[in-house]
């Protein structure tokens, strides 16, 4: 882990990290300058019909004990979701009174750091199981066993719906899965990090990457996309929301992001996975209409700051089509961010250094009185 906050000087402090080197990594780049995200020297469009077991194989390469194929890895991903329900199913009861993600942050506790089990295979056979048990019985479902014979998405779905997923729905969510996999340093995975430079334990650094993710400014966007344009519910309305919403200093959901200067490329991915998942199109197209008339309006409305299509326009879309619910949406992106995190604290561990920034402080300093005469 390479420490550059150390060597900034007091004028140079950033708090938000903004600019700041803080590891050194062979998994992700993503470049925000030209919209470039690059996985392991395989940019996100040449990955986009792999499934989500091969990214898993790419990002673990040369980071755990013994290598696995993608044949290997989905055997073992299925092992482990079936020896997992059993421990869903007896927590399920406690999770009534929290939110998806707070279920989800429970359940994933409940994992021990000193499971026998590769913990790498356990954290991201997890994540499934748990999210699909907390998303049917919010529903006033009973939760569905795992099929360790099906892939991940697959199985994924076929916990979630009751029923075995067409063959599009399947590619749809291993496309998701893999465009959400991983995305460089943002705040969940360098959460991860941290705690995984202490020791604490692959388990303990996801859950902690889980509850970063749960905050509104990262991974809690997708569902209110589909707000938007419900709250907008028409063509004829499309302009006059969004004039209404700018003028009133709202942010429109799905446009900007912290990185990109341009449009997200996952964005565009995801754009093309939705178009299969629905006869009519009625939805996509006038999501499309929403887009074009607020990308033009940001434009118009703040010319030097560029707002583009992110990737929650369109995670919301696929999401939607795919039958999660809405509160569900930030567990389902936790279910594909497992891979990147996952890698990370691998990563992490193999280069053992402990993450100690430093701070400044530009707090009150000790009074001396002088003593009495």
């Amino acid at each position: 882990m390479t420490d550059h906050v150390k060597s900034l000087s007091p004028a140079q402090a950033a708090p938000g990290l903004d600019d700041v080197i803080a590891a050194e990594t062979g998994l992700c780049l993503v470049d925000g300058a030209v919209g470039r995200l690059v996985l392991r020297g395989y940019d996100l469009h040449a990955l986009a019909d792999w499934s989500f077991e091969a990214v898993l194989a790419l990002l673990w390469q040369g980071l755990t004990p013994a290598e696995m194929t993608e044949a290997e890895i989905r055997h073992a991903l299925g092992t482990a979701r079936c020896r997992l329900f059993a421990k869903a199913e007896a927590l399920l009861p406690a999770t009534d009174d929290l939110s998806p993600v707070e279920a989800l942050r429970l359940l994933l506790s409940s994992l021990a750091d000193a499971e026998s089990m590769p913990h790498h295979i356990l954290a991201v056979a997890a994540a499934p199981v748990f999210a699909a048990a907390i998303a049917r019985r919010r529903a006033g479902q009973a939760p569905v066993a795992p099929d360790a014979t099906l892939g991940h998405a697959a199985d994924f779905l076929r916990m979630l719906r009751g029923d075995l997923p067409g063959a599009a729905h399947v590619c749809a969510l291993d496309t998701y899965l893999v465009t959400v996999a991983d995305h460089g340093l943002n705040a969940s995975t360098f959460t991860a990090r941290v705690i995984a430079s202490t020791r604490a334990g692959l388990i303990s650094s996801v859950v902690g990457g889980l509850c970063a993710l749960k905050g509104p400014l990262h991974g809690g966007a997708p569902g209110p996309v589909l707000d938007m344009l419900d709250a907008i519910g028409s063509e004829a309305d499309i302009r006059p929301w969004i004039t209404a919403a700018l003028a009133r200093g709202a942010r429109l959901m799905g446009f900007g992001h912290r990185i990109y200067r341009v449009r997200d490329p996952r964005a565009d991915v995801l754009k093309g996975v939705v178009g299969s998942l629905r006869d009519d199109g009625a939805r996509i197209a006038f999501a499309e209409q929403v887009e074009a008339e607020a990308l033009a309006q940001l434009a118009a409305k703040k010319p030097l700051r560029p707002l583009e299509t992110n990737v929650e326009f369109y995670t919301a879309l696929v999401l939607e089509a795919l039958g999660f619910p809405r509160d569900s949406f930030t567990n389902v992106f936790a279910v594909g961010r497992m891979a990147g995190w996952t890698a990370h604290v691998l990563e992490q561990e193999a280069q053992g250094r402990l993450i100690r920034p430093q701070s400044r402080y530009v707090g009150p300093m000790p009074r001396h009185s002088s003593a009495a005469g």
